[in-house]
């Protein structure tokens, strides 16, 4: 039942390669095997170290069930097989084939994880390359549980990513439907429902339109296709809003005469009075697609209800669900009856059926087709492993008391209060006096907290403290405990001044040991279902709330962030609640959040490391939603072995984890310090603005074509591209070798080079109607026999003949194409090489530039607009420090890093975006600087010539000639960083043979 020393066995953007065995129960070995996991129906819940039946604890036997997902993994084995397939992406669109070479390409400075790719390739695979296979499963699903509806499910553990693949649906769409209009495949219009406002928030990143949009900040569409983005209609709305409003106020005396025998006449909204007020500007459309976040919420109820013996909340829960589910698909309903619904996707990390669903409870919906389980996110390191207990020193039982610690509260002499505060004894209401159980159980978490926070403060650059998260079943609990822990005051009841007490909890208290306010506030309460739903919050929340909002208020005052009082207290909250973690923001501070209600979705704070359950969890689904809040990474930079390391999050209260049965206690390290990187607004005349360069426009003349190679022309052709000879044997006998040489060498060289210059024909040299221009040919086979004298190089024993491959011509095209533009420019023709500009955005600047990073390698700056550089290396830190000791010759720079500055090029038969690593700007003598282009390169490969042979033959002398941008340069400083001064003073006296 362990992971054993290290549960992070895969790389995160890689498919997994191993995955630990798990017994029949469903409980990991300790066993690693080799492979990918197949798609199995387990919530992962670790038996306890006794193995004694214990009913009183007994969870049911969907703790205990592991089924195989059939369906979800004959569709993974198709698309597994498709993506190895040499004409994968020959069996798709052009567009969607740009797109997932843009979203898999290992040079990506944000890459993108494996199971954000393949949740995209599988619905891709559905719809375009084998669109019939599994029609008719799907089709069945639906049509028993979503009649009328086409849904599809991708299941996706939290934390591993699902807003970024619902942009990336929504970018697949756009751009494919932008280019082809008329097809049915495709949408332009989409409707994003989510299960609250908090959600709805936090969503505003798929609107491309928005500063922060998603797109942009994980470069998610490729800059030639983002007009198409641009055209989609994008809605994004929580499920609330589909409950039909009233569109006459009439008393109820009038409605029931109106109604008559019927009953009651309800004046309510129509369906298009409804999708006209949610989604106004998706009028006119039709064929819609619907992405539902934290879909567990959305299904059709059955006619039977097999949910077996329910308590009195259990009840409550089940009745709650049921409306909520009621909701949600009957808004869609409405949407497909007026505009039409092309299909919806579901994305969630429990797509089951919820208790209240008439469904079989913990069912997988049987509309997923693809999965990426809590068990795979651990192995890749995506999410935090969950930790808790498995032993504890008691005789009798099985379970541990601090694992169900709500239920055994409960069945104890003092249980805590239910709902009806008022009812209550007052020693129920005492907070000083809660249950001995409750108790230990908020000491022993607090206690471990301590250590980690004061871990977290000897690096003070961090700027934020580890969270700890309380889950209360109802406001008078939730009221009880955030009193104990953050302190309260008492009224005195003869008029007379109150009394403050201190909070039992030092690094949580509100109220501190001198019976003071502490300041900022350190416990946040909160009612997360309340908040929501987006209605105002309830008279007996508002009570117990109030003093902590008026508090909130009086901060917000503080900073001059608007008046406070023209805010709602629901909006105040939820400000506090979405900035938990987040440095110099309202909630940046708070170190404990007590929430009423379960805290399901939607709360993202990645500086969770505490979670304390105090209330009841029926069902195995409800354990893993509530700890899915503290899963989310705070670190996502790779180790030396391309892996996350593993980070931990505590569990006490919610009977679900697997983990390290381990006694050894361990304090989790704290998050690499979090660097705030901007724009010094204080330094304006160091501002850098540069051309964002989509394409090329080069035209040549009729003329003989002039071509001139460089040392970035060079290819070099070595075995470890394609072997030259393979040797196969068999376990018994004569083996045998095929020799790839005999083959090449039967063809005449001279063959060879007539097919790679009719290749690059084809591929560079059209008119303007599209036509080859044939009479270029005789020409252009002298150019490329040149090339192969003087700039193809083989190692070994590959023969030059091996070019005839299509993947090699292509690379001598393009030097080829460049050397010829490079010619041209030479000979006084570059006005006939221009730059392609994105139209949405064509100039750059350092004037925006504002992110975070967790990287430490940073330098400080004085003559960069940027304040500080993020390397990546050693050696452009050292370059950084020589730039600022040459003030007499730079004028400013900047190192290239979330500035979206790149330079097409093509290479592997792809177009591809190279980003330079610095611009310098020079002082030459010039009537302005010198914009210098600076790559730090130690050891060249094919692909970084590839890159530098572009920028300097066809990307400088278009962006030169532009004009509009000033006067441009490149340079590579190679290995020896001491150089680099020389270099450039060298360029800056005018002698550019020193690049």
């Amino acid at each position: 039942m362990s992971f054993g020393t290290n549960p992070v066995v895969n790389k995160p953007f890689e498919a997994p390669r191993q995955h630990y065995q798990l017994s029949d129960e469903g409980q990991p070995t300790g066993m690693l095997l080799d492979g990918r996991r197949p798609s199995v129906q387990i919530v992962p819940v670790p038996q306890a170290r006794r193995k004694r039946k214990d009913p009183e604890l007994d969870l049911g036997d969907l703790a205990q069930r592991v089924e195989e997902n059939r369906l979800v993994n004959r569709i993974r084995e198709r698309v597994d097989a498709w993506r190895k397939s040499p004409d994968r992406l020959g069996r798709v669109t052009p567009e969607t084939r740009r797109l997932l070479e843009h979203w898999t390409d290992p040079a990506r400075t944000r890459r993108l994880f494996f199971c954000q790719v393949e949740a995209l390739e599988t619905l891709i695979y559905l719809t375009e390359v084998d669109p019939t296979r599994f029609r008719g499963q799907i089709e069945e699903a639906n049509a028993d549980k979503n009649p009328g509806l086409h849904r599809l499910a991708s299941k996706m553990a939290t934390g591993s990513g699902k807003t970024t693949v619902m942009a990336m649906i929504i970018a697949w769409h756009a751009v494919n439907k932008a280019r082809r209009p008329n097809s049915k495949m495709f949408t332009d219009a989409f409707l994003v429902v989510c299960p609250g406002i908090t959600i709805k928030d936090r969503l505003r990143v798929l609107m491309p339109s928005d500063p922060e949009n998603v797109y942009a900040a994980l470069d998610l569409v490729p800059s030639d296709l983002r007009d198409g983005l641009g055209k989609a209609r994008i809605v994004i709305t929580n499920y609330h809003a589909f409950m039909p409003k009233e569109t006459e106020q009439v008393s109820k005396l009038n409605r029931q005469v109106l109604g008559g025998l019927d009953g009651e006449k309800r004046f309510t909204e129509t369906d298009g009075q409804i999708v006209r007020r949610v989604a106004k500007d998706l009028m006119g459309r039709k064929g819609i697609l619907v992405l539902n976040d934290e879909a567990h919420h959305c299904y059709e109820k059955a006619d039977t209800a097999p949910t077996g013996a329910l308590d009195a909340e259990e009840k409550d829960e089940a009745k709650e669900n049921e409306k909520k589910a009621l909701v949600w698909i009957s808004g869609i309903r409405a949407f497909d009856r007026v505009l039409g619904v092309k299909a919806v996707h579901d994305l969630s990390a429990t797509p089951f059926f919820l208790r209240g669903s008439g469904h079989e409870e913990g069912a997988l919906f049987p509309w997923v087709v693809s999965d990426f389980s809590l068990l795979d996110a651990i192995e890749s390191g995506i999410v935090k492993v969950p930790r808790i207990p498995v032993l504890d020193d008691r005789v009798a039982g099985e379970m541990p008391l601090f694992r169900n610690l709500y239920r055994n509260i409960q069945a104890g002499d003092r249980p805590l209060p239910r709902k009806g505060r008022a009812k209550q004894s007052k020693i129920a209401m005492d907070p000083q006096d809660l249950p001995g159980l409750l108790e230990s159980a908020l000491g022993a978490l607090y206690g471990h907290y301590a250590e980690v926070h004061a871990e977290w403060e000897k690096q003070p650059r961090l700027g934020r403290p580890p969270v700890f998260i309380v889950v209360c079943n109802n406001t008078t609990t939730s009221k009880l405990i955030y009193d104990y822990i953050a302190g309260y005051e008492i009224e005195d009841p003869n008029g007379g001044p109150s009394r403050h007490v201190p909070g039992r909890l030092t690094l949580f208290q509100n109220i501190d040991d001198h019976g003071r306010e502490a300041r900022p506030m350190r416990t946040l309460l909160i009612d997360s279902e309340q908040l929501d739903s987006g209605e105002a919050l309830s008279d007996e929340f508002l009570r117990v709330a109030q003093p902590e909002i008026a508090r909130f208020k009086e901060e917000k005052r503080r900073r001059g962030e608007g008046d406070p009082e023209k805010t709602s207290p629901q909006d105040i909250l939820r400000e506090v609640m979405n900035t938990v973690g987040r440095p110099g923001k309202l909630g940046g501070d708070i170190r404990c959040v007590v929430s009423v209600s379960m805290l399901t979705e939607g709360w993202d704070a990645n500086t969770v490391t505490h979670i304390l359950g105090v209330r009841a969890f029926g069902t195995q689904l409800l354990c893993e939603q509530v700890v899915g809040r503290g899963l989310r990474r705070m670190s996502y930079e790779v180790g030396s072995d391309g892996r996350f390391p593993v980070e931990y999050a505590d569990v006490l209260g919610i009977p679900f984890t697997f983990a390290n049965a381990s006694k050894t206690k361990t304090v989790p390290k704290p998050p690499p310090p979090l660097t705030h990187v901007r724009t010094r607004r204080d330094r304006p005349d160091l501002a850098i603005r540069f051309p964002r360069v989509q394409g090329y426009r080069l035209v040549f003349p009729r003329t003989p074509l002039t071509a001139t190679f460089t040392a970035n022309s060079r290819y070099e052709l070595t075995p470890d591209m394609i072997p030259t000879q393979v040797e196969n044997e068999p376990f018994i006998g004569q083996g045998i070798t095929f020799d790839l040489r005999e083959d090449a060498e039967r063809l005449r060289l001279k063959s060879v080079i007539f097919d790679v210059a009719g290749h690059t024909l084809r591929k560079y040299f059209r008119d303007d109607e599209g036509a080859v221009e044939v009479w270029r040919f005789p020409e252009l086979v002298r150019i490329t026999e040149r090339w192969f004298e003087t700039c193809l190089v083989t190692r070994g024993e590959v023969p030059k003949q091996f070019m005839k491959f299509r993947q090699f011509a292509d690379e001598a095209a393009n030097r080829i194409h460049t050397a010829c533009a490079r010619g041209q420019s030479g000979a006084g023709e570059s006005e006939r090489t221009l730059p392609i500009l994105d139209p949405f955005t064509p100039e750059g600047s350092t004037n925006h530039v504002d992110f975070t990073t967790t990287k430490t390698l940073l330098f400080e700056t004085r003559l960069s607009p940027v304040d500080h550089v993020v390397a990546d290396s050693e050696w452009e830190l050292a370059f950084a420090e020589t730039l600022e000791r040459m003030e007499d010759v730079v004028v400013s720079y900047v190192k290239n890093h979330a500035l979206h500055f790149e330079i097409p090029y093509h290479y592997a038969g792809a177009e591809r975006r190279y980003r330079p690593d610095y611009v310098v700007r020079l002082r030459d003598g010039g009537a302005e600087p010198l914009n210098l282009v600076v790559e730090i390169k130690g050891l060249k490969d094919n692909r970084d010539a590839a890159k530098a042979d572009v920028a300097t033959g066809i990307w400088l002398p278009a962006v030169n000639h532009a004009a509009r941008f000033g006067r441009w340069a490149f340079v590579e400083i190679g290995q020896d960083i001491y150089e680099a001064e020389r270099v450039l003073r060298g360029i800056a006296a005018g002698k550019r043979e020193a690049a």
